[in-house]
């Protein structure tokens, strides 16, 4: 039975994932970041404990976890969940901006080393899988995205490089970039909005209405690019299943035209795209 450790799964792409995963037969090791969400998975069947990218004490212990109910292997390792902070980057506070790194990337960082370190031993050149779920937003930005699309970006280079490390091993580096899916996105960054910006008090505060009317509507009207978790989950089964993964899967429409985009438009144009994004 291989094993997987996920984070970020009390709802949306994480949740979606472990529960396949386990039907699959995987070992899954579900982690969330409120032990409430942990002990509700944990009902539900799955292998559960808390794990918060912003504390290090809980990756470590969570970590830890895991190895011990395997015996000390992992076979994969898929990093998910993070947030946004929807704001013009002259209202964005440093230290919103730092925490947005410490759930988005250095928590990811940390769970990722410790997982190389881990599959290193396993096989003559190590085995195992780490996916990381990026997005749209780790090779464009758009306005008002300007936090969550540096962390991504980053996430991205760090990612690449790591693969590239790899390179002569058993241990495989992919990247899954979605574009919208059916998740609580949406009311996550409401409440680091809520949090973070002081959007009425903004020399800019007249920008911000339509963003304010997106994050508080009640009636979502349906994005006819929107696609279920289940999108993101087949491009983890390849990740995690393919002899030769890719370095990038793309999820949804958005994420293949704003990629083919970038790649023949002239910069102006591309530009111009995404700041009607």
């Amino acid at each position: 039975m291989r094993s997987i450790l996920i984070t970020g799964c009390s709802s949306g792409i994480g949740y979606h994932a472990a529960h396949a995963l386990q039907k699959e037969g995987w070992r899954v090791f579900a982690t969330c970041r409120q032990e409430a969400d942990a002990e509700r998975l944990r009902a539900e069947g799955l292998e559960s404990f808390r794990l918060d990218y912003e504390d290090p004490a809980s990756i470590a212990t969570a970590f830890d976890e895991a190895l011990s109910r395997t015996g000390g292997t992992l076979d994969a390792l898929f990093n998910n969940g993070a947030y946004a902070i929807p704001a013009l980057v002259e209202d964005l506070p440093v230290a919103a901006l730092r925490q947005n790194f410490e759930a988005n990337l250095f928590g990811w960082h940390d769970l990722t080393q410790r997982a190389i370190k881990v599959m290193r031993q396993q096989g003559i050149n190590g085995q195992g899988r780490i996916v990381q779920c990026s997005s749209v937003m780790g090779f464009i930005t758009t306005k008002f995205r300007g936090s969550y699309a540096a962390t991504k970006h980053a996430l991205e280079a760090l990612s690449t490089a790591a693969r590239l490390e790899l390179r002569d091993t058993d241990i495989h580096v992919s990247i899954i970039q979605p574009g919208p899916i059916a998740t609580d996105f949406r009311l996550n960054s409401r409440k680091n909005f809520d949090r973070w910006i002081d959007w009425e008090g903004s020399d800019q505060s007249p920008r911000y209405r339509p963003v304010v009317d997106r994050l508080y509507a009640t009636d979502k009207s349906p994005d006819p690019f929107e696609l279920q978790c289940d999108a993101v989950t087949a491009k983890l089964r390849r990740a995690l299943n393919s002899p030769h993964p890719k370095a990038r899967y793309h999820v949804t429409k958005v994420t293949t035209f704003s990629a083919l985009a970038l790649r023949f438009l002239p910069a102006r144009a591309s530009e111009w795209m995404m700041a009607k994004g």
